[in-house]
């Protein structure tokens, strides 16, 4: 059986959320949306690998009509590029999430472009229309602040202590303690400035999430047991009852 990337994964999503508008399965999650997951994260957490034990335990406990279940990290980037016809070259902005990086870029490149404000906007309306979809985990961002007013919407904030992350950066990015290290303190600070920047919000308040975990003391099947859980009876709709689906355990 062909194991499909999370690129795939993403382009099937869209593909099936965006059918013909008399596909009666598509009515009915326009009508009442699956869970959108934000996930905000401290750099060095691997947020990639639990959000994809998220996604199988969710996906084998999902309804005949909630299926379909992707997360959007740099695939957010592909499709925010082909919703709006962005060239390639804001891919930079995108993928760094830096505010310094988005004041200086769209001076250094051709003649006219959108404004970093305009771009920005166009980012929210994605994942904005992505969290309408529902079924959906969106990392970063600012996916919980753009997300905020939605019903379907849950917030969640991964922390750990800052040995571990260098350790598991190293791990996971193949880097030596040192580079690690200094990769970390500029990605966390970047993405303080960017959400401080431009949404005038703290990314380490707790009030902006209903969840924070310490993956430190957890293990990624462990977080990923305990956000579906929650999930789970909080959307109940969404998913099978759990006599029926006790069988997948």
């Amino acid at each position: 059986m062909k194991v499909l990337g999370s690129y795939e994964k993403a382009r099937l999503y869209i593909e099936a959320h965006t059918a013909s508008e008399y596909d009666p399965i598509v009515q009915i999650k326009k009508i009442n949306p699956g869970p959108c997951i934000t996930i905000s994260r401290e750099t060095g957490i691997g947020a990639e690998k639990i959000c994809e034990l998220l996604i199988d335990f969710l996906l084998c406990r999902s309804n005949q009509f909630y299926k379909n279940w992707a997360y959007f990290d740099k695939n957010l980037i592909e499709k925010i590029i082909s919703d709006h016809d962005l060239p390639s070259h804001f891919r930079e902005f995108l993928e760094t999430e830096r505010a310094s990086a988005i004041d200086s870029l769209f001076g250094e490149i051709l003649k006219v472009h959108p404004s970093n404000l305009k771009l920005l906007h166009k980012t929210s309306q994605t994942i904005l229309q992505l969290a309408r979809f529902g079924n959906v985990i969106i990392i970063g961002r600012g996916g919980n602040i753009i997300t905020s007013e939605l019903k379907n919407s849950f917030h969640v904030r991964l922390i750990a202590p800052l040995k571990f992350r260098i350790a598991n950066a190293q791990h996971l990015y193949k880097m030596d303690r040192r580079t690690a290290s200094h990769f970390i303190e500029r990605e966390d600070k970047t993405r303080k400035l960017f959400i401080k920047k431009y949404f005038h919000r703290d990314i380490e308040d707790p009030m902006n999430y209903h969840l924070i975990l310490n993956t430190y003391l957890m293990s990624f099947e462990e977080i990923a047991e305990t956000i579906g859980s929650i999930i789970i009876k909080k959307f109940p709709f969404a998913f099978i009852q759990k006599l029926e689906y006790s069988s997948f355990q």
